[in-house]
């Protein structure tokens, strides 16, 4: 007990005696679960549980750079910054027959950024994520939201997205390698306009730290993704409904 209470007290004047600047660096963000259902996999006509993490990009305050104004903080009209995250799921023959022959796939992490022009009604967005894990492609959206602030604890974002992919994302998920073993034909897909759609999202904050999350989108396969054999099979019609809880913090450094 007389250690960490030495260790606190050091920790206190060390954070007293650092620059004002250093003090004022800091990264706000949310982070979450949810659950919900979802496509077996891209291009399936059916659906199973899912659980994914969430984040949510706040603010970032460091030297130079002063943006966002916190998770639950309303956006400064203007063009800024974000952070962009997407997870799909993983794609077996061992939970889906149908794709017997085909490669299985990782769960993949996509990350990278985007930039968004937000209005006190309505923003629009664009924004590119390189895949990390289950793939190397690169892939992007596109939307626009309207957004309704019934009170000051909920907010409901609605409006359209587009979905584009390059050649690698795009053979990844929905090309049939020639004299494989699968039972659907030969198929080379490219990328492009992949997927297009509606997206609806609530967000209702529960405290300071603590907001439950939801969300229901539909998406129309486009282009070499609809005209895949493995949509032809299975749906161009992808829906995704999601709940879950997130929490906020603050890194100060």
């Amino acid at each position: 007990m007389r250690v960490l209470s030495v260790i606190a007290v050091s920790a206190l004047a060390l954070g007293a005696a650092l620059p004002a600047a250093a003090q004022e660096r800091s990264f706000n963000f949310a982070l979450g679960l949810g659950v919900g259902a979802a496509p077996d996999y891209l291009g399936a006509d059916s659906t199973s549980a899912v659980a994914a993490p969430t984040f949510t990009f706040g603010s970032l305050k460091w030297g130079a750079i002063d943006t966002g104004n916190g998770v639950r903080g309303i956006p400064d009209n203007g063009v800024s910054l974000n952070a962009a995250f997407r997870v799909l799921g993983d794609r077996t023959a061992d939970d889906n027959p149908e794709l017997a022959g085909l490669d299985d796939i990782d769960i993949a992490v996509e990350l990278g950024f985007g930039l968004a022009y937000q209005q006190t009604n309505w923003m629009a967005f664009g924004e590119v994520r390189k895949g990390v894990t289950g793939h190397s492609g690169v892939t992007g959206t596109i939307g626009a939201d309207l957004i309704m602030r019934p009170n000051d604890r909920f907010v409901i974002k609605a409006g359209p997205r587009v979905n584009f992919g390059n050649d690698e994302f795009a053979e990844t998920y929905f090309s049939v390698p020639t004299g494989g073993t699968s039972s659907f034909a030969a198929y080379d897909a490219a990328g492009g306009a992949l997927g297009a759609g509606i997206q609806v999202t609530g967000t209702y904050f529960l405290d300071d730290k603590w907001s439950l999350e939801g969300g229901v989108s539909y998406e129309k396969l486009l282009g070499d993704a609809a005209d895949s054999p493995i949509t032809m099979n299975g749906s161009e019609d992808q829906w995704r409904i999601q709940i879950g809880l997130s929490r906020q913090f603050t890194l100060n450094f």
